[in-house]
């Protein structure tokens, strides 16, 4: 039992951080009806981002953490949104009318540039960070074996709690959200009474990149090494959380990232870690047979 706790433990963590990239695909997709397959690539660049900061605050002389920790988190959070910011102006923009095939293809093509853009600049070697956040909590014992809940753990479930609160808060009550769920459902009649779509869309990319940098950030403090490929491999499982979840919903874009990382650390502690993907694309394709929305996901309704 205080085995299977563990597990549950590490996947929610795990899945807190596929949640808050989910959100972005999301949101994307709910306005603009397009997949963002380099917003995976995001998220690997605010990890870059914060490792590189980490050490220039190194260099000059910077070594408290909780000072450490935020200038990270102010530098990332800065420079990720820029990037998504630009990634709509370039990639989307210029083919928001054209078939969604051309903007799948561009967003694919934008994805092995930014892969290639990092590796050229930082190297294709692994990039290690020492633990900043050490210690925890031990929440149970049986036996020998010590179920703990890591400092690092409860800052990623924290963390991400209130990101998703306050996110929802933005779309529900403030002008940019209403901005924002007037353009899911008709854009061209947003832009008549007076919304300003190209801008609501260009803000939807910039929140959208902004929370895969704080992803980043946590991907790094908890797993302490980082590479140029990490933002292929997270996006893929990032957008399988959103479609499980039902694209579109915020909430089910974070219970989708929820179920895939407690999928991936429950089939890694009991069964063979080499096929825990494998386990989470079944659930994923059952999930589709069965409910092709996703667990929270509504139904297109088509307009006549």
């Amino acid at each position: 039992m205080a085995y299977f706790v563990q597990q549950v433990i590490n996947g929610m963590t795990l899945g807190m951080i596929y949640g808050l990239i989910a959100i972005g695909y999301t949101m994307v997709y709910g306005i603009i009806g397009m997949i963002n397959f380099a917003h995976g690539e995001i998220f690997m660049i605010g990890a870059f981002a914060a490792i590189i900061t980490f050490l220039v605050l190194g260099i000059v002389g910077i070594t408290w953490v909780p000072l450490a920790l935020l200038l990270m988190l102010m530098v990332t959070m800065i420079l990720t949104p820029f990037y998504g910011w630009t990634l709509e102006r370039v990639a989307y923009r210029p083919l928001r009318g054209s078939p969604r095939l051309a903007a799948l293809i561009t967003a694919i093509g934008m994805s092995i540039f930014l892969q290639n853009y990092v590796q050229l600049l930082q190297s294709a070697r692994n990039k290690p960070l020492q633990p900043l956040v050490r210690g925890g909590v031990e929440v149970m014992r049986e036996g020998n074996f010590v179920v703990s809940l890591s400092y690092m753990q409860m800052i990623i479930i924290v963390v991400t709690l209130v990101l998703m609160v306050v996110f929802s808060l933005i779309i529900a009550r403030t002008r940019l959200g209403r901005a924002q769920r007037a353009c899911e459902q008709d854009r061209d009649m947003a832009a008549l009474i007076g919304v300003d779509v190209d801008r609501t869309i260009s803000l939807t990319f910039v929140m959208g990149a902004a929370l895969a940098g704080v992803a980043g950030i946590m991907f790094l403090l908890y797993y302490g090494v980082i590479d140029f490929f990490i933002g292929f491999l997270a996006g893929i499982k990032a957008f399988t959380a959103a479609v499980l979840g039902g694209i579109g919903s915020l909430p089910g874009a974070m219970l989708g990232g929820i179920l895939i990382g407690m999928i991936e650390a429950l089939w890694s502690g009991y069964f063979s870690v080499e096929y825990k993907d494998v386990a989470a694309f079944s659930i994923l394709i059952l999930v589709l047979i069965f409910r092709p929305t996703g667990l929270l996901g509504k139904p297109d309704i088509e307009k006549v």
